[in-house]
């Protein structure tokens, strides 16, 4: 297909593409490799971490080779994973080998690989790799976002009435709850893609969220015409909390969780 570049994986993505984009798609090839290999899988480790989360051997798989990948093809560059700590360089990739590791510990499909180039402290692209929903998301500043070849745009809803939202929060948010038109949870990255591509209207995410949970999808959030933003209203992805929006619900977002959680 001309304009179109097919993946390892069964994933096409568009072919105008810079080579740190590319060198994330063949990352995150990898990754799903290794993930699907083990997904379900009977004799499936999982432990738990000093921080009470599970890790599984699939998530330390996934990072170690997307490490050695990174040490071949950009020995320059630091890198940041969930399971490893982090390495020295002037750039940084952001790496959670298994964003949903509960949910692939028990079999559920929602589960993904996020991959991020960081450069002077900016996200400058994200990849989002669920091969057993069979997605991928990605984006690069000024290039938009896409999923698969297909690029995608956040909804128009400007009111809470008309909205779907999404939570992932330990405590309620009474008032959106009530004055959206639905509210769920879908939790982990999936609810920040749903934004991204219009079928959900905000995302409020504040259970251990860290840097490797956002760093992708602050950009293709961005990307896709919507805001992401912590509880304060900053566009960072180490403040622990994260919003994202189509835009125009973003301050009413903002408002709420505020006069929800007593700030």
């Amino acid at each position: 297909m001309r304009g179109l570049r097919r993946s390892c994986s069964r994933f096409v993505y568009r072919d105008a593409v810079s080579p740190d984009l590319a060198l994330a798609h063949r990352l995150a090839d990898r990754a799903d490799e290794i993930a699907l290999a083990r997904f379900r899988a009977r004799d499936l480790v999982v432990e738990t971490k000093p921080d009470l989360t599970p890790v599984t051997d699939a998530d330390r798989a996934v990072e170690s080779a997307l490490r050695e990948i990174l040490a071949a093809e950009r020995p320059q560059d630091a890198v940041l994973g969930e399971e490893y700590g982090a390495s020295e360089g002037a750039r940084r990739w952001i790496v959670d080998p298994i964003d949903g590791t509960r949910n692939y510990s028990r079999g559920i499909p929602v589960w993904a690989t996020l991959i991020a180039l960081e450069e002077d402290g900016a996200i400058r692209l994200g990849v989002v790799s669920s091969p057993a929903l069979g997605r991928r998301w990605h984006a690069e500043r000024g290039s938009g976002a896409w999923s698969g070849s297909d690029r995608i745009r956040v909804s128009s809803v400007r009111f809470a009435d008309d909205a779907v939202l999404s939570f992932a929060l330990e405590q309620p948010l009474p008032t959106l709850a009530t004055r959206a038109w639905h509210a769920r949870g879908y939790g982990d990255f999936w609810s920040h893609m749903l934004v991204a591509e219009g079928a959900v209207d905000g995302a409020i995410d504040a259970i251990g969220v860290s840097v490797w949970d956002l760093a992708p999808i602050q950009v293709i959030v961005e990307e896709a015409g919507g805001r992401f933003s912590d509880f304060a209203g900053a566009s960072r992805i180490d403040g622990g909390t994260a919003i994202s929006s189509n835009g125009h619900l973003h301050q009413l977002l903002l408002d709420a969780v505020r006069s929800d959680r007593g700030r």
